[in-house]
This record gives structure tokens, sequence and C-alpha cells, in this order.
């Protein structure tokens, strides 16, 4: 059974042309905590989440995985 993807860290930071290590620099987190969320094998909380969304200037929205179609 695949693995759930809940985030889209991954992506938006690539849509914005930010790395990982840019995103731990700015949160002040270890990078292997960025990386985590970004491979899905971790989530933030949804303080970080918010935190995330206004350092690249998205929606909080735009960080998650829709539940319905």
């Amino acid at each position: 059974m695949p693995k759930p993807i809940y985030n889209r860290i991954k992506a938006v930071l690539a849509e914005e042309g930010k790395t990982n290590n840019w995103l731990a620099d700015k949160l002040k987190v270890n990078s292997n905590t960025v990386s985590k969320w970004c491979r899905n094998e971790m989530q933030p909380r949804i303080e970080n989440l918010f935190q995330i969304a206004k350092v690249l200037n998205v929606d909080v929205r735009e960080l998650l995985v829709p539940s319905k179609k």
C-alpha cells in the first residue's frame, strides 16, 4: 500500500524556487525535519504549517493535499 501524502510542502518549495535548507533557516529548525516534511515521513505541527505558509507567502491551504476532489 502506498504511503499517503498529506502535504505539498516539497511542491510549493519547488514552485517558489526555494530549497529545504532555505526553509529550515527561515523557521530555525533542523534541515532534517524539513526533509521529513517534504518526504511526508513526518507532518509539521499546525503552528509550523502556518509559519511555513507565511515565509512562503502562500495560503496555508496550498500546503495541504485536498481531502475531497
